[in-house]
């Protein structure tokens, strides 16, 4: 039996018993070149979860009251942190879009989209080895923290050429979509969307570098190039995940209690703001107060425009008694601990007065929520692009661990954000002189440990599937193994 064949015959995957038809929100992983590029960038997303699970080890030693003496260094603590950082946001980030943006184009522009993930690839290796490669002096900047190294900044530039060229490649070789908007329609108008608003960051960024003198320090500099940018980007982001919640609540058994046109119509609100971009850095310089209020008051106030119908909606679906077989397990546990994550630290936003680490606890909470979505979508897109299904214990545990750890992470950053201790600051710095600092700084580090096994859990998670599907494929025959789960695709591009 030819592969076209066996796809033809293949059972029904998940959601497909539980949503209307033709109002499925799910896409098929084109079986061309496509879906091994797609498979690099989850590689490449996975192995900069695994260099930022190694500098998280040093941070939360760092943190952590009585073994904080035992790390070296305040500098050092900065130098993980900038690492870390960039590993598991940027780097994570723009791969799960790669991923994503990838299996929503069609096979023109083949070549770009390889050179696309070798440039990021580099400059994310630069990026990881700059610790080891001579002094490195960190700039805490917002959103994007800097080493002051050659080779750092050296891999910040190719990273930023290789996301680039990956928007590039979205616009040149968009798939198809038809006018009478399905639930596959939608997915892929939300996957758009979140390009759209990589277009705006990409172009603040270099609005601000013409812009920003270089004269200025070093951490006034950086500061004024990313704030702009780091807002924008977020709204990617933030699309990102808001397709993940519908693509993952069908795949579950738990639709979303919307209609597709009406699940668009909420991607173009969350995609809106960020029109107001170029109005905003044309009308006030990026040296001025009012400039960056404006770009404050933008996600503030814009970002919750589409997350909360969207989350009621999540939650209504959530509500529902909904199978509950090995396979589904590990994405409904992404999806109800995203959900929780990000709820709690858009909450903990309206808490924050100065600079103490309720601002961490804040993004933390936000950023954990995109990110178990994502892992909860790789999951799920594993056995599409031919490796085995995520199931087991671990796997099903795994969304718990991560999430109740970051959880406790950030309720001890809040905890101890109300007692006045700062943000950015390790060891003595902390200067932690109550038991009730002491206790919430120790609530954070056993969190983050918490957190730490879970991230650990995930990556060996993917690494068993991974290695399960080969195994499994390493016979000539073309056997259940090689078949996607996801729907046929409707249409060629």
């Amino acid at each position: 039996m030819t592969r076209e064949a066996l796809l033809r015959a293949r059972p029904a995957s998940f959601g497909d018993a539980f949503a209307p038809a033709g109002e499925r929100f799910d896409l098929a992983v084109p079986d061309t070149e496509q879906r091994t590029i797609a498979t690099g960038w989850l590689f490449l997303g996975v192995a900069a979860l695994i260099g930022a699970g190694l500098f998280s080890i040093l941070l939360v030693l760092a943190r952590t009251p009585y073994i904080a003496g035992l790390v070296p260094g305040v500098d050092f603590f900065h130098v993980a942190l900038v690492v870390h950082v960039d590993l598991s946001v940027l780097v994570w980030f723009v791969s799960m879009a790669g991923m994503l943006w990838t299996i929503d184009t069609s096979p023109r522009w083949v070549g770009l989209g390889w050179f696309a993930l070798a440039v990021t690839a580099i400059g994310t290796l630069f990026l990881a080895a700059s610790p080891f490669t001579g002094v490195a002096v960190p700039v805490m900047s917002n959103y994007v923290p800097v080493l002051l190294n050659d080779t750092f900044l050296y891999g910040l530039c190719v990273f930023g050429i290789g996301f680039l060229l990956l928007t590039l490649r979205s616009f040149l070789a968009p798939a198809r979509m038809s006018l009478r908007m399905d639930g596959t329609d939608a997915l892929r108008f939300g996957l758009k969307a979140a390009a759209v608003s990589s277009a705006f960051a990409l172009m603040a960024m270099a609005w601000s570098i013409i812009e920003v003198p270089r004269e200025l320090d070093p951490r006034t500099y950086y500061e004024l190039l990313f704030w702009g940018p780091g807002h924008v980007v977020q709204f990617t982001w933030t699309l990102l995940m808001l397709v993940a919640w519908g693509w993952l609540a069908t795949l579950v058994g738990a639709p979303l209690p919307l209609s597709p046109r009406v699940v668009a119509l909420l991607y173009a609100i969350g995609l809106l703001p960020v029109f107001f971009v170029p109005p905003i850095y044309l009308n006030w310089t990026i040296l001025s107060v009012e400039h960056h209020r404006m770009m404050t008051w933008l996600m503030r106030f814009g970002g919750g425009l589409a997350i909360l119908p969207m989350a009621l909606a999540l939650a209504v679906a959530l509500s529902r008694p909904a199978p509950k077989d090995a396979v589904r397990r590990p994405l409904r546990a992404a999806l109800i601990t995203s959900l929780m994550l990000f709820t709690v630290g858009g909450g903990i936003g309206f808490l924050i007065q100065g600079s103490d680490v309720r601002v961490p606890a804040h993004y933390h909470g936000s950023i954990v929520g995109v990110t178990l979505a994502l892992m909860g979508l790789a999951y799920a897109l594993l056995p599409r692009l031919g490796f085995r299904a995520p199931q087991g214990r671990i796997a099903a545990w795994q969304p718990w661990l991560y999430g109740s750890g970051q959880l406790l992470h950030i309720l001890g950053l809040v905890w101890s954000g109300g007692y006045g201790v700062q943000r950015k600051v390790a060891g003595a710095e902390q200067a932690l002189r109550t038991p009730q600092e002491v206790f919430g700084m120790g609530v954070m580090g056993l969190g983050g440990a918490i957190a730490i096994v879970g991230g650990l859990l995930f990556i060996w998670v993917v690494l068993a599937a991974v290695r399960g599907g080969r195994r499994e494929r390493s016979g000539s025959a073309v056997t259940a193994a090689d078949i996607p789960t996801g729907p046929l695709q409707r249409r060629e591009p």
